[in-house]
């Protein structure tokens, strides 16, 4: 399905709807210049951008062509071509970017460019991408809805009137409407999974360790936020995983559990497999309508490639759940934003959201972060166990269509009131809790034309099969990822 025409964007030209395997390949070839491709992406953003306020920080125009040359320069000298040569990509604002604004979304960093570069960005470069600027987040990342007083909304690729969902809401944005052929996000409540969804594109939220984080103060108790691949296709995300992916020594938490190569590895088609079909949590979770069904049939395209699909309704104490993640999410985010709370300049400048994060944070006690640790590690053995009889655990990546994008956060979900600004996305802290690979695969529209996903969830450390499983999702598709 595409957007509508409220966008009133003229088609995109077809090397922007070229999938980053082919755009990368026609450079090595020299089907393709650097330069055309550039000039084909920054056309395209001139163009739509505007309209949705997904790239932000976007560099001179002249100083990113006159890196397209000497990218077609070293080649001409028959000079090594990375995995991502040539294409153009903008990093999400919350990942350090060396020479390039990163604001965080917040007013209180937003003269602030870094020296260093985050370890996977600086492995972008090195693969050959091309840096364009930043996408769009709300602040500091929290919240599924992309606004920020920095930079303002980003609106929805299939409707301006709705959230693009986030925190990775303006890369599912320029993902979705061509601007980039590529996107990288990061997750720790569903902010890969969710703005996905959102937008009718994949997101993958890998096993936790698998992309090194970094560089940071806090390498041993940050456990729970990953980062990961966007695309528009699964192959895409494969492509860029491989680079992203890998053990740093200065991430100590990360490993190295790669196939040789995700891409390559794709080759090999998927063997079906059992999956766990959650819902809503046999009713624990309020879903709005349409959902459920969307998803289902969803579920019905995996069936028809040799997956068996069975209804599953589990035992654990979904709310205890629910209740960990607040606690350990305020542990480490709260804690680590209290330095701006602190300051009473600073404060001020901080939305609610990230005032209750802090002040919640300061209430813990260890007793409770350890009661909470406990929880966590409960529910990944209970996972584990699941995992002996199932290949994957499905459940929708959203418990609400894209609402209104005035709107700060869902109140009420399906009749049910909501307590925190993050409730109505309890559905994604299933993968985060047990730090499990876990996809949003498209699942359709529903009759307003709203996007809508389906997370697939794999065991520890098997990112490949997930991929794989969403790859055979992919190809019974009757529309193309994106939009435009």
């Amino acid at each position: 399905m595409r957007p509508t025409t409220k966008h009133a964007v003229p088609p995109a030209g077809d090397i922007c709807r070229l999938s980053a395997v082919e755009l990368a390949d026609r450079i090595r070839r020299r089907q393709l210049s650097v330069r055309e491709v550039i000039a084909a992406f920054l056309n395209r953003i001139g163009a739509v951008n505007p309209l949705v306020n997904a790239i932000v920080s976007l560099r001179e125009r002249a100083d990113i062509l006159r890196e397209a040359d000497e990218a077609d320069a070293h080649l001409a000298h028959d000079g090594h071509a990375g995995s991502l040569f040539g294409l153009p990509i903008a990093i999400k604002d919350l990942a350090l970017t060396r020479g390039i604004a990163t604001t965080f979304g917040s007013p209180i960093f937003a003269g602030f460019i870094p020296a260093e570069d985050d370890f996977f960005v600086e492995r972008l470069r090195q693969a050959g991408a091309i840096i364009i600027g930043k996408t769009n987040v709300p602040e500091f990342g929290l919240g599924s809805n992309t606004y920020n007083t920095v930079f303002g909304q980003t609106l929805n690729a299939f409707d301006p009137a709705l959230t693009a969902g986030g925190s990775s809401g303006g890369a599912a944005v320029a993902l979705a409407l061509d601007m980039v052929p590529i996107a990288d996000g990061s997750d720790l409540g569903g902010s890969l999974r969710n703005p996905a969804a959102y937008n009718n594109v994949y997101g993958f939220r890998p096993s936790q360790g698998l992309v090194p984080n970094g560089p940071s103060l806090d390498v041993f108790h940050a456990q729970m936020g990953v980062k990961g691949p966007m695309g528009r296709s699964v192959r895409d995300m494969a492509l860029l995983l491989d680079v992203q992916a890998g053990y740093h020594p200065r991430s100590p938490l990360s490993h190295n559990d790669k196939p040789g190569s995700f891409l390559q590895a794709m080759e090999l088609p998927s063997a079906g497999g059992h999956v766990a079909w959650l819902g809503d949590l046999d009713g624990h979770l309020p879903v709005e309508p349409g959902i459920l069904e969307l998803c289902e049939t969803a579920l019905g395209r995996l069936a028809g490639v040799s997956f068996l699909i069975e209804p599953l309704v589990s035992d654990f104490d979904f709310e205890a759940l629910w209740q960990a993640f607040v606690i350990l999410r305020q542990a480490n985010n709260g804690c680590a934003l209290r330095i701006h709370y602190d300051d009473p300049n600073k404060r001020n400048l901080l939305k609610p959201e990230t005032v209750w994060e802090v002040e919640s944070a300061l209430r813990l006690t260890a007793a409770q972060v350890h009661a909470a640790s406990v929880v966590r590690s409960s529910w990944y053995l209970t996972l584990l166990s699941l995992f002996d009889r199932f290949d994957l655990v499905a459940l929708p990546s959203a418990q609400v269509f894209p609402f209104a994008v005035d709107i700060p956060w869902p109140r009420e979900v399906a009749g049910r009131t909501m307590d925190s600004y993050h409730r109505w996305m309890q559905v994604s802290v299933l993968a985060t809790m047990a730090g499990c690979p876990a996809v949003n695969v498209p699942a359709g529209f529903d009759a307003k034309g709203r996007p809508m996903g389906m997370q697939l969830i794999g065991p520890p450390r098997d990112d490949l099969s997930v991929l794989r499983a969403a790859a055979a999702y992919e190809a019974t598709l009757p529309w193309q990822a994106g939009a435009c």
